[in-house]
């Protein structure tokens, strides 16, 4: 026959007024101290290093300092393209007129047959200054007349909303780096000279000026921006 067994139970306090069982006395251990149980048979992993957090990887798309998202390099792109077809069309207009008064001119300036029925060709001097000439000098005021509409696009049009055609179509705006400062003709001025003026008369300048977005940190800005204090964001469509 089996005896009782004499093992003592663990100690316990008294017991509650209530009924039921007393928590076993001894000493208290925090949450904090208290060993995690162990499971045979499933993997341990190593603690995570020092610093670690969740989505550590993850960086948030760059803004401009007026909280708005920074324009990308392909949408300022087309947003060029947008307003160099805009002032391509509006150099037809102007040369269109100026290359029918050419071709009248040349008809006009066409020497008759001669009796056996040959027309004798011009000489240099006559095809210098009745042809090339005034054709130098229709592109002259051509050129001229766009740098003025340029002006009046770029700067005087754009003032109003911070938008071109293009960049509208893009939903682009430009605005000044510096939240605090109103969009004024002298910040859109200095655009003006480096992205058109400097643009037309140094050679690869415009390539400089337009790629130079590509490695600009912070802003990405183009080397008109970074000259004129103004940066380019993405608007609310």
């Amino acid at each position: 026959m089996t005896q009782p067994s004499n093992a003592s139970p663990p100690p316990a306090g008294p017991p509650p007024a209530g009924g039921g069982f007393a928590p076993p006395s001894g000493p208290y251990l925090p949450p904090s101290q208290h060993t995690p149980p162990t499971y045979a048979g499933l993997p341990s992993y190593p603690p995570p290093p020092p610093g670690y957090a969740p989505h550590a990887g993850f960086v948030p798309a760059t803004r401009a300092p007026n909280g708005q998202p920074l324009a990308g390099f392909g949408e300022r792109l087309v947003a060029w393209l947008i307003d160099t077809a805009v002032a391509t069309a509006v150099a037809m207009v102007l040369f269109a007129p100026v290359f029918f008064w050419l071709v009248v001119k040349m008809v006009d300036d066409m020497p008759p047959p001669g009796p056996d029925g040959r027309v004798a060709g011009p000489d240099f001097a006559t095809v210098m200054t009745d042809f090339f000439l005034p054709v130098l000098l229709a592109e002259f005021g051509v050129f001229a007349l766009l740098l003025v509409f340029y002006w009046l696009y770029h700067v005087e049009y754009a003032r109003r909303t911070g938008q071109t055609l293009g960049k509208k179509v893009m939903k682009l705006r430009i605005v000044p780096l510096d939240p605090n400062t109103p969009l004024t003709r002298g910040m859109l001025g200095k655009r003006y000279l480096v992205e058109f003026v400097a643009g037309a008369l140094l050679p690869f300048a415009n390539y400089v000026d337009g790629f130079w977005q590509l490695w600009d940190k912070p802003w990405q800005q183009c080397l008109h921006d970074k000259f004129a204090g103004t940066v380019v964001v993405k608007v609310a469509p």
